[in-house]
């Protein structure tokens, strides 16, 4: 199945789970997502460059956690004390990083006109509303243009209560044995959830003997850059994403570089909660570049 376009064009083909391709072959870029698996970019290849990491077994396994790719964070990102959290006097259980990247998402468009963009479509259900009891409409689409991807982003309010939203993007990206990276950011100051300390942020974040995450707090600019191979990933997003998580795994060849709307434990909290009202929809962007 093929979109016809001189130089964008959107294919699928099986893999285990339904792949879609977006192409841009005037810059010698591709995108891979696989609505199924909680509608995840499992592969971003920018002028030329592949960008991330993937654990193809995690992948294959439907009872497993993906390592690697852009997964999505919905309704939490992180984790919760003992898996749960309390809202409206209800105790919910919910696993790490929300209902969204193990849901199976559907395709509601494709076009291959200006760009090769594909629109997936998740909604709240019996499963979904076990862990997070609102009824929801996340709308994604993910845009393959001049180079670039844009992952154009609407969460809706279906239910009759406030409802609210932590939400993200996990990035895996293959940096290869290379833990100690300048990350371009006029944050000032990052958590350290190693030791639970705030501590000056130089500029630069040496992974490579940490555990958990460090969190850079105070940025300005909705942007991050960091070098990879031979050239410079970009990340620009919509200034709700506040707060950029890093984080890696020793002796895996990944960094991952995180844009949240709030830290983790937020729906504990009760801090740096989007709080949507019944009928509202709330729009993000992120865009991912390499030059």
């Amino acid at each position: 199945m093929s979109s016809t376009a001189s130089r964008y064009r959107i294919s699928s083909y099986e893999d285990t789970y339904r792949i879609y391709e977006l192409t841009d072959e005037a810059t010698d870029s591709h995108v891979l997502i696989c609505p199924e698996r909680g509608g995840i970019v499992i592969g971003c290849k920018l002028r030329g460059k592949e960008l991330l990491y993937l654990d193809r077994a995690t992948f294959l396994d439907p009872t497993a956690n993906i390592r690697g790719g852009i997964p999505v964070l919905f309704p939490i990102c992180g984790q919760l004390v003992g898996g749960e959290y309390e809202w409206e006097g209800v105790v919910y259980r919910m696993k790490n990083h929300g209902v969204a990247r193990t849901s199976a998402w559907e395709v509601a468009a494709e076009d291959a006109t200006g760009s090769a963009a594909l629109t997936l479509v998740l909604r709240g259900n019996e499963a979904t509303k076990a862990e997070y009891p609102f009824d929801f409409e996340l709308r994604f689409t993910y845009r393959l243009e001049d180079g670039a991807l844009r992952i154009e982003q609407s969460y809706r309010n279906l239910s009759e209560k406030d409802m609210p939203v932590h939400t993200g993007f996990h990035p895996y990206f293959a940096t290869g044995d290379n833990k100690k990276i300048r990350y371009s950011s006029d944050a000032t100051k990052l958590y350290d959830y190693n030791d639970g300390e705030t501590k000056p942020y130089s500029g630069e974040a040496d992974l490579s003997t940490l555990v958990e995450s460090v969190a850079l707090l105070d940025a300005q600019a909705p942007t991050i850059s960091f070098p990879l191979g031979e050239g410079t990933v970009r990340l620009d997003y919509s200034p709700e994403f506040d707060k950029v998580v890093l984080w890696s795994v020793q002796g895996k060849p990944f960094v991952c570089v995180e844009p949240w709307t709030a830290l983790n434990e937020a729906l504990n909290r009760k801090e740096g909660l989007a709080l949507l009202k019944p009928g509202e929809e709330w729009k993000l962007d992120l865009t991912i570049s390499y030059s």
